[in-house]
């Protein structure tokens, strides 16, 4: 940043190009951080060069009257923030990408002076590029994918110790693939973002989080598989296939080009699926429903944990960007991805658009928050003729945060910050007085602990660092010695109040009710999403008639973890109460995951005669299961008693039973059907079990919040 700002102030000797090449910078190096592999990195960056061209344009042309200036700042603010929701590098280019728009409209200029604020910017692209490229050019972080590769590990080492069958081994490799697959998902709730754009290696990453967590559901804290189990052929081949599997999708998540075998898993599940359906059609009518159920829970457990392992591997293939001929349309990480990207881009990212739009969303409110605030804070500085009013803005949208409580604290710590950086920037200034090769030497010190502090030590102290920067960079300038520290605590106290009013109309509540209203959102409507997958199996009801409830628990989930995210960024989460909030937005996901594996099982009949008549039997459980995962949200939002698991309806699931074993006697057809309504039933089953322990975790959270001192 000193070099550019020395070489537009003493060369070029523009003030307009200097200011904004100096700025620039600061928006190039400090306030842009892109992830990711160099290419995409170097596109981001290239991209946001590409924003900052037509933001100061635009800026410049908007810029002579008050009205003109705070309507374009509320559109392009809206813009930029709301864009967020599409992409993470659109997320993470915010902050400079507005930068590049607040400067040119709040410094009033004919838009003759577009030529040398277009240079300013574009030297402070070109050698801001450069430099995060070449100059200790950081590393792809491949963080997730390294945790999704050792979680995978972890998870096949134990299929493998159950298979051998040593309590030993089971216990321990239990325990490594608890840690690995805990660690993956705090490593992904700890971005500030959730990863992942509409189609892609970031959406198949997403989705590989929540795929691992399910996998393991099956296999912890579920008991060993017994020697009976373990004694048939089919189990082991499918257990051995599923091994392989997990193994291959470690390994291409590290980088490696082996292929996971989807031939030898699919024929391995199918023939397990047939054993299954002879063994029930040939066993004898004296088998009692214990028996029967004992006999179908094993191989439901080994074909729940096969077909999540091949699912694993689609998506470490996708999120490593190779390509997956093998998953078909109905695989959620397939589709039209790879034979249609650009179409499917264009519906991905207009689903994702809608999934927001609406009073929920995380996104939604934070842009019309943000674009409000900053609108109103263009519009008086322009019609105050604040001196250096850019500062105005750059205050508001520097401690602008989800609440009006967030907002006043973040206020606190920035006019404290301000202050210190009064007190220090004067000093120095006194000190230094009008030797301007001095206050070249304490620039580059000045803009090193004004970019590392924020992060290093505390918000105050970044603004102390900041308010540094702008005593030596103004006096460079134009020396007017610490008057400058009065006009920039005057534009920090203005923003403070301009902040703390938008703050107050759109979201007094923050983000804690907000993640309670998106938490029984996403309770609900996965809850109707297993009851649509379930009406397909028992019903016989059209194909598709459950993409509707689909999407619908996908949305909630996708404004859920935004919310879980802003109510982790507020510090509203504190130690006592992460770890249970964090396990009942997981519940969410797992709720929605069962559904999603009922719609599997659905496929599995094809063509073969359903048993209507038996599965009848489940309506009440079904019906009783979403009563209680609505009646769970509702006491989310309304404060209102968590309700105790239900009562599980043992007579249906006798006569179920029964209805079973009678049709498969009768003529041995339906075996196929029967496998997928006893395996329906034990998705049900975990469900139920499911209750106890999200109950558990809303009463642990419940009891935290209010022994938190108000």
């Amino acid at each position: 940043m000193p070099a550019v700002f020395a070489f537009a102030d003493k060369v070029i000797g523009n003030p307009q190009t200097a200011v904004f090449a100096a700025f620039g910078s600061f928006a190039m190096l400090v306030l842009a951080d892109f992830a990711g592999p160099m290419r995409s990195r170097f596109i981001a960056f290239l991209g946001l060069a590409g924003a900052g061209v037509v933001n100061i344009v635009l800026g410049t042309l908007c810029s002579r009257n008050a009205w003109v200036a705070a309507a374009a700042m509320a559109a392009v603010g809206f813009a930029i923030l709301f864009s967020g929701a599409i992409n993470g590098y659109f997320a993470a280019a915010g902050a400079p990408a507005l930068l590049t728009f607040i400067l040119p409209v709040t410094l009033t200029a004919p838009f003759s002076e577009v030529p040398p604020r277009l240079g300013g910017w574009g030297l402070a692209a070109g050698v801001g590029i450069c430099a995060q490229m070449l100059l200790w050019p950081a590393r792809p972080r491949a963080g997730l994918r390294r945790d999704a590769a050792k979680a995978a590990a972890a998870l096949a080492e134990l299929v493998e110790a159950e298979l051998a069958g040593d309590p030993e081994a089971i216990a321990s490799q239990g325990q490594v693939a608890r840690e690995a697959v805990g660690g993956l998902r705090r490593g992904y709730l700890a971005a500030p973002h959730r990863p992942s754009g509409p189609i892609g290696p970031t959406a198949a990453l997403t989705s590989l989080v929540d795929e691992l967590d399910w996998l393991k559901s099956f296999l912890l804290p579920a008991p060993a598989f017994s020697s009976v189990a373990l004694g048939r052929e089919e189990n082991v081949e499918a257990l051995a296939a599923t091994i392989g599997v997990l193994r291959a999708s470690a390994a291409t998540l590290t980088g490696s080009d082996v292929r996971p075998v989807f031939r030898r898993l699919d024929a391995a599940r199918d023939a397990l699926a047939s054993a299954l359906a002879r063994r029930i059609s040939q066993s004898p009518a004296s088998l009692d429903d214990e028996l029967l159920g004992s006999a179908v829970e094993p191989t439901f457990r080994i074909r729940a944990v096969s077909y999540s392992a091949r699912q694993v591997a689609g998506y470490a293939l996708l999120a490593s960007g190779k390509p997956a001929p093998e998953l078909d349309e109905l695989d959620v990480a397939g589709g039209d991805v790879a034979s249609r990207p650009a179409r499917a881009a264009v519906e991905a990212t207009e689903r994702l658009a809608a999934e927001h739009a609406a009073g929920g969303s995380v996104w939604l409110r934070n842009s019309l928050r943000g674009a409000a605030g900053l609108a109103v804070a263009v519009f008086i500085a322009q019609r105050t003729g604040l001196q250096h009013s850019f500062w105005v803005v750059l205050g508001t949208l520097s401690v602008l945060r989800s609440n009006a409580l967030g907002t006043g604290w973040s206020v606190l710590s920035a006019l404290a910050g301000t202050a210190v950086g009064i007190l220090i920037g004067a000093g120095l200034v006194i000190a230094i007085g009008t030797h301007e090769a001095v206050l070249w030497a304490v620039l580059p010190v000045a803009v090193l602990l004004a970019a590392y502090a924020p992060r290093a030590i505390s918000f105050a102290a970044g603004q102390a660092g900041f308010t540094v920067v702008l005593f030596v960079l103004f006096n460079i300038i134009q020396p007017v010695g610490w008057r400058v520290g009065l006009v920039r605590i005057e534009d920090v106290a203005i923003g403070f109040a301009i902040s703390l009013g938008v703050g107050l109309l759109f979201w007094p509540r923050g983000a804690a009710a907000l993640l309670r209203e998106n938490l029984a959102a996403a309770y609900g409507r996965s809850a109707d999403y297993v009851v649509a997958t379930a009406r397909e199996i028992i019903d016989e009801a059209a194909a598709g008639s459950s993409e509707a409830p689909g999407q619908n628990a996908a949305t909630a989930l996708h404004r859920l973890d935004d919310a879980f995210r802003q109510y982790l960024a507020e510090g509203s989460a504190t130690s006592m109460r992460l770890e249970e909030v964090g396990g009942l937005v997981a519940g969410a996901a797992r709720v929605r995951r069962a559904a999603q594996s009922l719609s599997a099982l659905g496929r599995m009949t094809g063509d073969d005669a359903r048993l209507t008549r038996c599965g009848a039997n489940l309506d009440n459980e079904i019906f009783a299961l979403r009563s209680w995962y609505i009646t769970l949200g509702d006491s989310f939002l309304h404060s209102t008693v968590i309700p105790p698991p239900h009562v599980r309806d043992t007579e249906g699931r006798a006569r179920l039973l029964e209805c079973v074993r009678a049709a498969i006697s009768d003529d041995g057809v339906h075996a196929r059907s029967a496998l997928v309504l006893l395996w329906a039933n034990q998705h049900l089953d975990a469900l139920w079990r499911l209750e106890s322990h999200l109950g558990t975790l809303a009463a642990q959270a419940s009891t935290s919040a209010e022994a938190e001192p108000a």
